[in-house]
């Protein structure tokens, strides 16, 4: 990837390196069916994750996005709808290994056969319209992506350093501001369990309401979590202290759906998830600038035309909602009550280390990623927590349980460096980077921008453990081979302003004030 993919890494992070390599953003992925057998969490921290052999559980795809990092301008749109392609094969893929578990057991060769080869054929179809439309604009074809088409099986023992686990969480990339419906059936009691070893006819699910997580070792005690959150970096006289306030409310009005204009514009369920919306109401796969313009706003700041938008998080208890039989809901393994958030608040922040530049009209940034059950934690930036212990412990790799009378707390914080002249990228993430994390200074020749935060909250009666099993748990909404896991958290923001709201923004940040 580019120079300015780097991001500051926490100690969780370091410890799940064995999660293979990093992006967020179309073509690649690791499918997941039964990634083990049987799981038992302990009561005290760190949590153990026992697995036994079981069948073949995930199909690794090369993420072919990765490696696009400069596509010609007048080849994107062609190039995004093929990456979001290769994302529908995957999903497709997952079903299939998801529902064949019977031909598995009696046919050792069945997923090499009936998944791996055709899907290789399939990718192999995508990688050469790819490769047309560089030339048919008279640039130079990738010559590394024909090596990419072909995913290989992965047995439960081989997949368990990505099964989750990690205890501690950790503040990375960025740091956080202070401040059954389907495969394998709906568990009982609103149960996430990690199921016992499979027999040959009938391999055990992976936990969750649809059978694709999440599982007991995804969630923790919060209680029993040391402390691991890093100082900030110290200010310098140039600092940028003051903040910008904008109010868009809760996506109370339940403005949703399951495309993602960022990556795959075009494309109708784009996401194969869905997504709350505040702010800009005129978002979708086929909106455009001109249609943000003309959108209209959630934000009591009638020239906060900007688009705020993240993952659903639900409730598996049993229940269900009005996607249960629909594309990127329980059709997805996208299962249970949706929770509205009953508090989100959206600020811009400065820079410890200098004044800001106002953003550019429809700037583009998505931060974490949506695949890092498959691309590892390079990219992550899923910060959850528990009001009462915000500036003590924030996790990444697992879902915290809270005590009574506190509440989940999802919080964002995005990259805040801008190359200073794109508003988007082709993997969108190198135009924008993080600040270094011991000074708050932008590289590269890169621009401090205020730097959006985010921080939601949900009113979550808290899971619990027993025997392996999480009984009412909750997920965020994500890419069905990925699991339900914390950690593909993400957030996703296009700038929109009118009446000189940018520059406003800027001169509060800069100045010290704190405005609204």
């Amino acid at each position: 990837m580019g120079r300015n993919t780097r991001k500051r890494r926490s100690p969780l992070a370091v410890r799940a390196v064995a999660a293979s390599a990093a992006l967020a953003i179309g073509g690649g992925g690791l499918i997941w069916a039964n990634f083990y057998a049987s799981a038992h969490e302990t009561n005290s921290s760190p949590n153990t994750v026992k697995a036994a052999a079981a069948q073949v559980a995930t199909i690794s795809c090369p993420d072919i996005g990765q490696k696009l990092t400069n596509v010609p301008a007048n080849a994107k749109s062609n190039v995004d709808a093929e990456l979001a392609t290769l994302d529908k094969q995957i999903t497709e893929a997952y079903a299939r290994l998801a529902s064949s578990r019977q031909a598995q057991a009696n046919d050792a060769g069945f997923v090499q056969n009936a998944i791996l080869s055709p899907l290789k054929d399939k990718r192999s179809a995508v990688i050469g319209r790819i490769k047309i439309d560089f030339t048919r604009v008279g640039a130079a074809a990738p010559t590394t992506l024909d090596a990419l088409a072909a995913c290989t099986g992965t047995t439960a023992d081989q997949a368990q350093t990505t099964a989750g686990g990690q205890n501690n969480g950790g503040q990375n990339n960025g740091g956080q501001q202070n401040n059954g419906q389907n495969n394998g059936g709906q568990q009982n009691n609103g149960g996430a369990q990690a199921s016992a070893a499979p027999s040959a006819s009938a391999p055990a699910n992976i936990g969750g309401q649809a059978g694709n997580g999440p599982v007991a070792a995804d969630f923790v005690d919060i209680t029993k979590v040391a402390p691991n959150v890093l100082a900030k970096p110290q200010k310098t006289g140039q600092a940028s202290r003051g903040t910008f306030t904008t109010q868009c409310g809760v996506n109370a009005n339940k403005n949703h759906n399951t495309d993602n204009v960022i990556v795959a514009p075009g494309v109708t369920n784009g996401a194969h998830h869905l997504h709350d919306y505040v702010g800009n109401q005129k978002v979708n796969a086929f909106s455009s600038n001109n249609t943000f313009l003309q959108g209209g706003t959630s934000c009591q700041n009638k020239n906060d035309l900007s688009s705020y938008y993240w993952p659903v998080v639900r409730l598996q208890n049993g229940t269900q909602d009005f996607d249960q039989n629909a594309d990127g809901g329980g059709k997805e393994g996208n299962v249970g009550k949706i929770l509205t958030p009953v508090q989100a608040q959206i600020k811009y922040v400065g820079s410890p280390a200098s004044k800001v530049v106002a953003m550019p009209q429809f700037l583009r940034i998505i931060t974490g990623d949506a695949k890092t059950t498959t691309n590892g934690l390079a990219n992550a930036n899923a910060h959850w927590s528990c009001t009462g212990f915000e500036n003590k412990v924030q996790l990444t790799s697992q879902y915290p349980i809270c005590p009574q009378g506190s509440n989940v707390v999802r919080t964002f914080a995005f990259q805040s460096c801008w190359d200073g002249q794109n508003i988007d990228s082709a993997n969108h993430r190198t135009h924008v980077a993080f600040a270094d994390p011991a000074s708050g200074v932008c590289g590269n020749g890169f621009k401090a921008i205020p730097q959006l935060t985010m921080r939601l909250v949900y009113k979550i009666n808290p899971p619990t453990l027993q025997n392996g099993v999480v009984k009412n748990a909750y997920a965020v909404d994500g890419f069905p081979e990925q699991l339900h896991k914390s950690a593909t958290d993400h957030d996703d923001f296009i700038s929109v302003t009118t009446g000189g709201l940018a520059n406003k923004i800027a001169s509060c940040v800069n100045s010290g004030q704190q405005c609204r």
